[in-house]
Formats: C-alpha cells, structure tokens, sequence
C-alpha cells in the first residue's frame, strides 16, 4: 500500500504547494481509510486496493487544490493536519 499512498501524495504536492509532505499523506492515508470503511459500511464487498487508489484519485484530481482550505473551515481536524507554518 505505501507505492498506492506515495503516488497518491506526490500527485497531491502538485496540485496543492500549500501543503507539506507529512499533511498530503494525511491526507491520502484518511481519504483511503474513509473510503474503504464507508464502502464497507455500505455492505458491499471488498472490491481491492486499485478501486480504492482510483477512488482517491479522483477526489484529489477534483478537489486536492482546495484541501488546505478544509482545516480553516473545520477546526476539529486541526491536530491531524496541522504542520507548522504551512497552513494558511
């Protein structure tokens, strides 16, 4: 899984420069843990690791340049994401 999670992150840091390594894998490791266990919630059946590697994909494709911005809005999330300085 760390090959699907380092791809997942670097693709990240290219469309988000706001964000520090440490935050975008955060980032991949929630969005991959959040998918896998709604979709299993929802009864269907472990469909592999590619599905989920797609699934992430796509969410950072359409949103990853935004995704700094989620912390400011949702403080909760703040000690999972924070890093430093590099939060605007």
């Amino acid at each position: 899984m760390n090959d699907y999670h380092e791809r997942l992150t670097k693709k990240l840091l290219e469309k988000n420069m706001q964000m520090s390594h440490e935050q975008a894998l955060t980032w991949v490791e929630l969005l991959w843990e959040d998918f896998e266990s709604t979709y299993a919630k929802a009864g269907h059946e472990y469909a592999g690791k590619e599905m989920t590697f797609r699934v992430v994909n796509t969410w950072i494709d359409q949103y990853g340049e935004k995704f700094h911005e989620f912390v400011a809005q949702n403080p909760k999330y703040q000690h999972l994401l924070r890093n430093s300085d590099q939060l605007h």
